[in-house]
């Protein structure tokens, strides 16, 4: 009895050191208040994305002779009044009901998109204010005499994110942004179970290349990480923790019914010598 008293002391120091370590593994972005506030001013916002092959893009161009450059917009035709519409009275079905084609340009493999007028044109690699470049120069002088407006949108930006989290799947973004803490947020927070300290993001760069980073939700230090604003199409991947490992571990069943029976055994002969002691 003696013995098991002087291991209480012990034992309380260990089950406490473990509850305070499991504590401190749980809060997000510990002390980012320490972090002065001139090094959160020269982190860089979100730039540009990169378009890369299977993005979609809108893009429309204007200009006060809305006549000339509605050649140059996908799905828009000049009718015999001078009017413009957004389908051609010729491009019906059979059934009457207008026919259904996206009006936005897909990057094929290439890098490459289908352009009204022109032809194909170069966009894999680019920011959108460069397409923007790419376009206007394109079109003027050759074929207007203004220099016409061009707005460029990535369509489907979008990121995945998978493993420990409440809501995993693809989350698209209306704005081409998004940051680290709002694709988690947007999957439903990290699970209680879920590793904070040892987040996967892997990443296709502009060659098509993947990538694989590490990212810390402990860590103050994710605002600061290149990483942190999001590109499309990024993958985050967070796996489970210990306790979620173990649970999901499994006896091989033979196994297991053994230990069930050595179990039930060993309470019987434990009731037994229990008896025995109370009839001495």
């Amino acid at each position: 009895m003696k013995t098991y008293l002087k291991l209480l002391p012990l034992t309380l120091l260990i089950l406490f050191s473990s509850c305070s370590t499991a504590h401190k593994k749980v809060p997000y972005m510990v002390d980012a208040e320490t972090i002065p506030t001139e090094v959160l001013a020269k982190v860089a916002s979100a730039a540009d994305p990169v378009i890369s092959a299977g993005d979609l893009l809108n893009i429309e161009v204007t200009g006060s002779d809305m006549v000339g450059v509605s050649l140059f917009n996908k799905g828009k035709y000049v009718a015999l009044d001078g009017t413009i519409t957004q389908s051609n009275a010729n491009n019906t079905l059979s059934s009457g009901s207008p026919e259904k084609s996206t009006l936005y340009y897909l990057v094929d493999k290439n890098g490459d998109i289908e352009f009204p007028i022109i032809g194909k044109l170069q966009v894999g690699g680019l920011t959108k204010s460069q397409i923007v470049d790419v376009v206007q120069n394109a079109i003027y002088p050759k074929y207007i005499k203004e220099k016409p407006a061009v707005d460029v949108r990535l369509m489907n930006f979008r990121v995945t994110v998978l493993g420990a989290v409440k809501s995993p799947g693809v989350i698209e973004s209306k704005t081409e942004r998004m940051n680290f803490l709002e694709a988690i947020a947007s999957a439903g927070d990290l699970d209680i179970k879920g590793q904070r300290e040892n987040i996967m993001l892997i990443r296709t760069n502009e060659n098509g290349q993947r990538e694989i980073h590490r990212l810390n939700l402990n860590d103050k230090e994710i605002l600061l990480s290149p990483y942190f604003n999001l590109q499309q199409n990024d993958i985050i991947y967070v796996q489970p923790n210990e306790s979620a490992a173990h649970a999901a571990w499994q006896l091989n069943p033979v196994v297991n019914a053994t230990i069930t029976i050595v179990g039930g055994i060993s309470s019987i002969l434990a009731l037994v010598v229990g008896i025995a002691n109370l009839v001495k």
